[in-house]
């Protein structure tokens, strides 16, 4: 340590300031059990409320919305992903209404637990501060507040990949059947929450083969046994896949696998390696200067490795390495924002393959930079990011997700006393529907853009709903062409404005198309010449109804 740093950090170790001894108090709590809890209740909390004043001028992100539709239905897959995302948002919104707040909270919780299964990974090697630092590094990664709040298949493997590492982990040192079970258990659930898993489960055979302890763990029973589990809790997807087409597969294929030649691959497996290590840059930068000159061991270090920590390198590796082979080989997409789940194990291996403890001084010192650059974040740079929003939609459409589904509703009702049964048009747009409408109808592919055929005549007999962005000829046409056997199509349009603090922001106009229900519960519509004028806040009605 440099000699001014560790002056400082002597007196502060002898006389600290009276701001130091909170901090001071919960390193303290660290091995008494409640100061990791602790940090991780505040990470939720500060960045809870980041995530909700920066949004509050919009809707959910399309894939919280695309979960939560999902999960309407618990299935073994669903035609885009596996099936865990649409599990975990049904079993939440069983206790949480369905609400922006609910599915924000979500988002961190599972942030949270992910830094939880972390820690359990840390303290088999370190104890007291150096398992704050773990955490407190992987904080300033944007992986766990930014990327964390679109709960998607990529996010839900920010918990499972550190549990199935963990169960690995302890099942290569121990050997035990309970381990085994719970290896292969674990390892399964995270395949159920996006196959990209492979790679991870690659990871762990390419750890165990090359580890010194390979021979003793290959001759007990712990591979095998979690093999077996493994395959058993992923029998029924499999039998899903099988009966159903292998629908996510055959949608992973033709989204990205691109057929590329060998340069774009290369330049695609390039691009993954260097992005992920710029994500990881600053935490790195970060321990460079909490470590200073203590670098100069890391070789030393690096060669007196703790087998387990050998183990979780080889795993790491693997993680990195099988993705840019796939991406070379196949000529697939690899996107550096897959790789996000892993990064825990390079902040674990530079924080616990330390030999040296580091001042309390120094982790202090980390703890107020973490949590005021998230209160910076939460109280300063999201009231900007709602207001500039406000004026700069988010290119999703998010600023007009709840209007557009409130009005749409809104018409609905003047044609039919029913609740909206189904609804479909511009995808985004009805998992927007779906989501905000009073009536939650149920999202269709069917009728919307994903669809490959027209309603049956059923769902046309019970009605439906659409929306589509105003200038989407595609969407237009698509919604006309499904609704050409109904008897009766009104097609509308209306404009949504923003507003923020009473301010008014960016506009988006809509078309809507509403097929009433056939049965009593229509109500008659206007002569196909009659046109209303309604000036109400959702802009002018240019609804039309024909036959």
């Amino acid at each position: 340590m440099y000699p001014a740093f560790a002056s400082m950090a002597v007196r502060s170790e002898l006389s600290p300031a009276n701001w130091r001894k909170p901090y001071l108090r919960w390193l303290d709590g660290i091995e008494e059990g409640w100061g990791i809890p602790l940090l991780l209740a505040v990470f939720v909390a500060i960045w809870w409320a980041y995530i909700g004043i920066a949004y509050s001028g919009g809707g959910l992100h399309p894939d919280v919305l695309e979960a939560w539709t999902y999960g309407r239905s618990l299935e073994w897959g669903y035609t885009k992903h596996p099936p865990l995302m649409g599990w975990i948002a049904r079993a939440w919104t069983e206790i949480f209404p369905i609400k922006n707040w609910s599915f924000q909270l979500l988002a961190l919780v599972n942030s949270a637990l992910a830094l939880w299964a972390v820690d359990l990974i840390s303290r088999r090697f370190v104890r007291g501060d150096k398992r704050m630092i773990v955490l407190l590094l992987l904080m300033l990664l944007p992986t766990y507040q930014f990327h964390a709040q679109r709960f998607n298949a990529n996010t839900v493997l920010l918990a499972t990949w550190p549990f199935a590492t963990y169960c690995f982990l302890r099942s290569f040192e121990t050997r035990e059947v309970k381990w085994a079970i719970a290896a292969g258990a674990t390892a399964a659930l995270a395949m159920l929450g996006k196959y990209y898993t492979a790679f991870l489960i690659a990871s762990f055979l390419f750890a165990a083969l090359c580890h010194p302890q390979r021979r003793a763990y290959f001759s007990s029973w712990a591979p095998w046994i979690s093999t077996a589990v493994g395959l058993a809790a992923l029998a029924p997807h499999i039998y899903w896949l099988a009966t159903t087409g292998a629908q996510p597969i055959h949608y992973a294929i033709v989204v990205h696998a691109a057929d590329k030649d060998f340069g774009e691959a290369l330049h695609e497996a390039i691009f993954f390696v260097l992005g992920t290590a710029l994500v990881m840059a600053m935490p790195a930068a970060t321990w460079i200067l909490i470590a200073q000159d203590r670098m100069t061991r890391f070789a030393e270090d690096f060669r007196t490795l703790n087998p387990g920590l050998w183990l979780l390198l080889l795993v790491s590796i693997g993680t990195i390495v099988f993705p840019t082979m796939v991406a070379l080989g196949l000529g697939t997409d690899m996107a550096p924002i897959w790789s996000l789940q892993g990064l825990f194990l390079f902040s674990i291996l530079i924080v616990c393959g330390a030999s040296y403890q580091l001042e309390r001084f120094l982790t202090v010192n980390l703890m107020v930079f973490v949590i005021g650059l998230s209160l910076a974040c939460a109280f300063v740079v999201a009231p900007v990011h709602a207001l500039y929003r406000s004026d700069h939609p988010l290119h999703e459409g998010r600023n007009f997700y709840r209007k557009s589904a409130v009005e749409l509703t809104r018409r609905w009702h003047k044609y039919s006393k029913a609740a909206i049964p189904s609804v479909g048009g511009d995808d985004v747009l009805a998992y927007a529907a779906a989501f905000y409408s009073p009536d939650h109808p149920l999202y269709r592919e069917r009728l919307s853009l994903a669809g490959h055929e027209a309603p049956q005549r059923a769902t046309i007999e019970r009605g439906w709903a659409a929306l589509c962005f105003n200038g989407d000829l595609y969407c237009a046409t698509t919604m006309e062409r499904f609704a050409l056997g109904a008897p009766v199509v009104i097609r509308s349009e209306f404009v949504i404005e923003s507003k923020m603090l009473g301010r008014r922001g960016a506009k988006q106009s809509f078309t809507a198309f509403i097929v009433p229900p056939s049965g009593e519960d229509q109500i008659t519509p206007p002569p196909a010449a009659a046109k209303a004028a309604d000036l109400g806040s959702a802009g002018r009605d240019l609804s039309l109804s024909y036959e």
